[in-house]
């Protein structure tokens, strides 16, 4: 979980990710509460975007929601749940883009991103983690 909520190390192992920026929301009692800026540049087409995240070390998830940029819609949440001797990790990911003729070209490749993103996440716990 704490690979995941250490947003400001993305654009050093994310794919795509040329620069995050992470502001303080209020907390809502014991979750942490965030607004991230990522950019992510695919070939020429560079993009910014808001998520509000929400870091809940209690139900071990981390929500985010977009609030602004190429999307409809973008809703993900990792959830983190001890399985024996380690972690049992869940990554769900629902999208859309606003503008049907970017969706029309980019929906497939960014779907196609997310399994690159994930096995990223999982070399960077390898590094970290060992």
């Amino acid at each position: 979980m704490a690979l995941v909520s250490d947003m400001t190390a993305y654009p050093g192992f994310v794919p795509n990710c040329t620069r995050m920026a992470i502001s303080d929301r209020p907390p809502d009692g014991p979750v942490t509460r965030k607004y991230a800026t990522m950019t992510a540049r695919l070939g020429p087409v560079t993009q910014t975007y808001t998520s509000a995240v929400a870091i809940d070390s209690a139900d071990g998830t981390i929500r985010a929601d977009a609030i602004d940029g190429p999307f409809s819609h973008l809703k993900s949440q990792w959830r983190f749940t001890p399985e024996g001797e380690g972690t049992c990790i869940r990554f769900d990911i629902d999208f859309g883009f606003s503008n049907p003729l970017v969706a029309v070209v980019a929906e497939k490749a960014f779907a196609m991103k997310q399994t690159e993103i994930v096995d990223a996440f999982v070399a960077e716990a390898d590094r970290r983690f060992g």
